[in-house]
């Protein structure tokens, strides 16, 4: 792993997305940072309270407002760009609205940084939604067939990003996530989050088609190491890489494991309903290049991520 040869602090960086589930996971992961980073956020999802008492200057604007990306840029050398219209289902009732954030929002950035002269534009991207229903693993060879639009609006960030390291020499990163969970993920659509709230309020569980279809469900912890690395190696620019664990889990065997960790004494009943349009049935992904060029060696195992998740969601007041 070949570190990069410039040292960051607070100052140099601009987070997109940055007070939402996975940018307060990140700031914390990079502690102690000298000086003071930038979160850009337009608090759709996010809360600004998160950021009490961490070394971020927050600015409440919007990625597509291009004055407003140009001014939170100003000074920066690293962009990490989390800010993103997530979920399957709403990019299938909203396309539009998906790609206007997610497509737009992304060009904006990018524009900003060649502007700004950014040293490194890191992009948050998705490993099943692009590649749509394969055969796992899913590796970054494989070719492209999003079945939803929020896995079309990813693959044209990635895109953008991989032709703006050709034409401008803007060294881009796209890395894929897989199913991230965890602590700070009130507002997050996917299923680890959504039913610790619905246990959290005593809800009943709904589980879309029979349950066996499956996920890699990686802790947000994990995946910040993954990014702060990215901040700092050599990494062939322009190119996707996938994060994940290497492991499929159905959907079935997470609320089991999730049962076990509230008890099933306090657990809801579980109802069975149509599979959505544009899901995915099966995915899990291949780290090979991550482990490659990131040192990346996810450590948490899915029953413990669960437990942290589940103690964060229950201080929730």
């Amino acid at each position: 792993m070949k570190q990069s040869g410039f040292e960051f602090e607070g100052k140099d960086l601009l987070i997109t997305g940055g007070a939402g589930f996975i940018g307060v996971n990140l700031i914390r992961s990079l502690l102690p940072i000298k000086g003071v980073l930038r979160v850009l956020d337009n608090l759709s999802a996010g809360k600004a309270q998160d950021l009490d008492n961490l070394p971020a200057e927050l600015i409440v604007a919007d990625i597509r407002d291009r004055q407003a990306v140009d001014e939170a840029m100003a000074g920066a050398k690293i962009v990490i760009h989390l800010a993103a219209h997530t979920g399957v289902a709403d990019s299938v009732a909203d396309p539009h609205m998906d790609m206007s954030i997610n497509v737009q929002g992304t060009l904006n950035l990018l524009e900003a940084a060649v502007s700004h002269k950014i040293e490194r534009f890191i992009f948050a991207s998705t490993g099943g939604a692009i590649v749509g229903d394969v055969d796992p693993p899913v590796h970054e060879e494989m070719s492209p067939h999003p079945v939803s639009p929020y896995g079309a609006s990813k693959l044209a960030g990635e895109g953008y990003c991989s032709a703006f390291w050709g034409s401008y020499g803007l060294k881009t990163i796209s890395l894929r996530f897989s199913n991230v969970y965890g602590p700070y993920s009130y507002h997050k659509g996917s299923v680890v989050a959504k039913f610790f709230r619905q246990i959290q309020a005593g809800e009943q569980l709904s589980i879309y088609g029979d349950g066996e279809q499956t996920r890699d469900f990686l802790f947000v912890k994990d995946l910040c190491q993954a990014i702060a690395a990215a901040i700092q190696v050599e990494i062939p620019y322009g190119q996707p890489i996938q994060l994940g664990t290497g492991r499929e889990t159905s959907v079935n065997k997470l609320v089991d494991l999730m049962r076990q960790t509230v008890g099933r004494e306090n657990f809801p009943p579980v109802t069975y309903l149509p599979t959505r349009p544009g899901e995915v049935q099966r995915n899990f992904v291949a780290i090979s290049r991550a482990r490659k060029y990131l040192n990346f060696s996810p450590q948490t195992k899915l029953i413990d991520g669960l437990k942290q998740t589940c103690e964060w969601f229950q201080k929730i007041p």
